[in-house]
């Protein structure tokens, strides 16, 4: 039998089957002792084989499909490991509020180049319209202009005036989504929203921090009944980059992309070296001064994103 993980709690799957039925599986122990790198050998998106215990009516995965993508992060800070959010993406959903909590611009752009990397094509939903007042909206129109310019799709929300979510009801139909974005900046409750039957729990922002609390533990993900799935993510506060050539960076930003090799040097940086093409188009605002502060963020590893 075949099926769809669709949850991973550590060393048990909730796998879905074609006619939409949930089993719990768990792994043969040669994954396990593999000795992959990464912390999950199986995960959310994955396509499965599976066949069944008759003493327990629990499965035991013992093929993974090849995947047409995966999109993957530190497992943290100090681990050489690294953790698998989801595979078999159609598009990523970069949830962000610039206030109430702060999305960082070196965030999405973690993010951006990650799914360049992986050739997942990324949309960012800019949350919370409503609140985004007295200075806001400037703020919020600036950062939209920004990314656009580069040529990734935005969206406006707001779950209080409904402005933005049939928008966001036809980009999701009839696809796998993953939707990623920092606790507290309305994920679960947006999606709620689109797809009430979710009923996905939801938080509430600290007010010492500002910050979002945690209310998804695992990724997970839900079938729409409109048409597609999506994943549901934990709440990231940080995404720190993995399988990254450093030299290669500059390859993931869209806008860099035309002017990779008219540099004076074929290993060129970037960041200081003399006749420079990235850096003579930021000076000339072809590339935004943001864009390129996040670029050399992530070179030198500094945590730009929290």
């Amino acid at each position: 039998m075949h099926g769809i993980v669709v949850k991973s709690t550590g060393s048990w799957y909730q796998v879905r089957k074609e006619n939409g039925s949930l089993i719990p599986c768990r792994l043969k122990g040669k994954f396990r002792l593999s000795g992959i790198k990464h912390t999950n050998p199986v995960t959310v998106g994955d396509v499965i084989e599976f066949e069944m215990e008759p003493e327990s009516g629990n499965g035991i995965i013992n093929k993974i499909h090849e995947r047409k993508n995966h999109i993957i992060r530190k497992a943290n800070n100090l681990s050489k490991q690294t953790h698998i959010i989801a595979s078999n993406l159609d598009q990523i959903l970069i949830i962000v509020t610039l206030a109430y909590p702060k999305t960082s611009l070196g965030f999405i752009d973690r993010l951006l180049i990650t799914s360049e990397a992986y050739h997942i094509p990324a949309v960012i939903v800019f949350n919370k319209k409503d609140l985004m007042i007295n200075g806001w909206e400037e703020v919020v129109d600036h950062t939209i202009k920004l990314y656009e310019k580069i040529g990734y799709r935005c969206i406006e929300t707001s779950t209080l005036s409904g402005e933005g979510l049939s928008e966001l009801k036809a980009l999701l139909t009839g696809k796998t989504t993953l939707v990623s974005g920092h606790s507290g900046v309305g994920k679960s409750t947006l999606l709620n929203f689109v797809e009430p039957t979710l009923n996905l729990k939801t938080g509430i922002i600290s007010n010492y921090s500002k910050k979002g609390q945690h209310t998804t533990t695992f990724a997970e993900m839900h079938p729409l009944s409109f048409g597609g799935f999506i994943v549901d993510t934990p709440g990231i506060r940080e995404f720190g980059l993995v399988d990254f050539d450093m030299a290669e960076v500059s390859h993931y930003f869209k806008e860099m992309q035309p002017l990779i090799g008219k540099c004076k040097f074929n290993n060129c940086k970037h960041i200081n070296e003399p006749d420079c093409a990235i850096q003579a188009a930021v000076v000339s605002g072809e590339i935004s001064e943001e864009r390129f502060s996040s670029y050399l963020s992530i070179i030198s590893n500094q945590d730009i994103y929290e």
